[in-house]
């Protein structure tokens, strides 16, 4: 009986983490244990991986009168999930010596079927970023995981489809291996993407169109209140029509994020900004993440994309303010009895509401039915640090039924690829000014006293800062919409009509 260490990894919150499997076979009464902190799922493996090598043609080791011990390490790092079947059956093998290779080099991953399929898991992609960093050069896993597992490039990924398929292309005692083919690295596509909502088809609103066109320009934070039935909705989910598709550094980060918490849906690669729309019953830790072992919440998985919040008023008091932190630094702290970890929340919100509970304050079509008090107690329900965090506040009024359908429809709008161009434009002159691929919206104080203000525009800004009673926060963000602006239309310099767009954009009830 021998010794065996063959090597896996699992997912470590957002990052991979490489854990070494090791066995030990010695005489003795029948005893098969594994220890490493091991959850119940992975000690479950017992029977998968015991049932999975008798279906493949090998010995069970439940069926040996032998003392197993498997231990996944480093201990303290606790160890979930099925991730570590396909490297306990490999090792298993290579104790008892009905298989040779060498290990060294090599990770195995995958969760074994009874029949000895090896199935997907998830979380792959930042697994085989931290394998390639630890400096293994080959990866066996699972056929389903391939496409997202050779986003990595330099690197030997090898597709697997059963546990026999494996042993032939390892096995040194083989005479003739059947090897299996290398993948390619995956080829990101973007020409054939169609976005599901598109600009052209939302009728009127163009106050609002264009204050979302700024917000997708430079990273701001909007919300639009109006009526029900306006189109606040239509316009949010149009809204990531208009933006960029993700850079490549980005596509990696935002597969990973949702490869991790196990909703990818069936895609492959993420190359659109990502778009979370969380109910407004949504729990705390839903919307910013925790729990025992924190886990990302709706605001990471928004990272790089959008966070739309319907019924903003109605989310829960302790969730809206806690977007204090994400809305201005672009992470999220979680902090728990077990660990504390920092999660990227790096995205643009979109808040949609009523002007009041009943809807239709301010509405020329139906009476609202609120007192002052239901008015002003629902005003109140988003406070001061939250409204001054968003940079940009649409109306978003009844659009003319003779505009909606029939001959006289409206069909002025611009198509959402046209807007998007504009955009594209906007933020890669911020990106030669700031560099790293940064948006407006995160323009530090030193960085907004660099901006050239000429005497008059200073003045203006001043004047109506006074006027709107604007909070130094709300001062200086003021200044990075009106940067917004003049790069949508080229201009160098911020001027007097920059700024005076950009404070119609404040909120307009306290």
């Amino acid at each position: 009986m021998k010794f065996a260490k063959v090597y896996s990894a699992q997912p470590e919150y957002l990052r991979g983490r490489v854990v070494d499997v090791e066995m030990d076979i010695s005489r003795g009464l029948h005893s098969f244990s594994i220890v490493g902190m091991a959850s119940k799922s992975v000690d479950e493996a017992k029977d998968r991986m015991s049932s999975a090598l008798k279906n493949s043609g090998f010995g069970s080791p439940k069926s040996k009168n032998e003392k197993l011990v498997i231990s996944l390490a480093p201990a303290e790092l606790r160890k979930d999930g099925a991730y570590h079947d396909v490297a306990m059956a490999m090792g298993y093998l290579l104790a008892t010596e009905e298989i040779s290779f060498d290990p060294a080099d090599k990770i195995f991953l995958g969760e074994l079927s009874l029949d000895g399929s090896i199935r997907a898991i998830n979380g792959i992609l930042p697994i085989i970023q931290a394998v390639k960093e630890a400096g293994f050069s080959e990866v066996f896993v699972p056929y389903q995981n391939i496409e997202e597992a050779a986003l990595i490039s330099d690197i030997t990924i090898y597709p697997v489809h059963n546990l026999r398929e494996l042993i032939a292309h390892c096995n040194d005692f083989l005479e003739q291996k059947k090897l299996i083919s290398p993948q390619t690295p995956t080829t990101i596509n973007t020409d054939e993407l169609t976005p599901i909502t598109n600009f052209k088809d939302v009728k009127g609103q163009a106050i609002a169109k264009r204050g979302l066109e700024i917000a997708a320009a430079g990273g701001h934070n909007i919300c639009m209140f109006g009526p029900p039935g306006t189109g606040k909705t239509m316009l949010a989910r149009s809204f990531t029509s208009i933006l960029p598709h993700l850079n490549h550094e980005q596509i990696l980060e935002t597969t990973g994020i949702h490869s991790i918490s196990g909703i990818l849906g069936g895609i492959d690669v993420m190359v659109e900004p990502p778009f979370r729309s969380p109910h407004h019953t949504s729990s705390y830790v839903a919307v910013v993440g925790g729990g025992t072992y924190p886990k990302p919440g709706e605001i990471t998985l928004a990272h790089n994309g959008v966070l739309f919040l319907d019924e903003f008023p109605e989310f829960d008091k302790k969730v809206l303010e806690s977007l204090r932190q994400p809305l201005e630094d672009n992470i999220v702290n979680i902090s728990r009895s077990r660990g504390s970890i920092t999660f990227p929340a790096n995205f643009i919100l979109v808040a949609a509401m009523n002007p009041c509970p009943c809807g239709f304050y301010g509405s020329e079509h139906t009476a609202c039915r609120c007192t002052a008090s239901d008015l002003a107690r629902y005003q109140k329900k988003i406070s001061g640090p939250i409204m001054d965090r968003i940079d940009i506040w649409l109306p978003v009024e009844h659009v003319d039924y003779n505009h909606l359908a029939g001959e006289n429809a409206e069909n002025t709008s611009e198509d959402s690829e046209d807007i998007k161009a504009r955009v594209h434009m906007a933020r890669n002159i911020g990106y030669k000014r700031l560099g790293n691929h940064r948006f407006n919206s995160s323009l530090s104080s030193s960085e907004i006293q660099k901006e050239y203000l000429s005497k008059e525009v200073l003045n203006l800004l001043n004047q109506s800062a006074t006027a709107m009673k604007l909070s130094p926060r709300a001062y200086h963000r003021v200044i990075k919409l009106a940067r917004t602006i003049a790069d949508l239309e080229q201009s160098e310099h911020i001027e007097s009509d920059h700024i005076l767009e950009a404070l119609q954009y404040r909120p307009q009830f306290k």
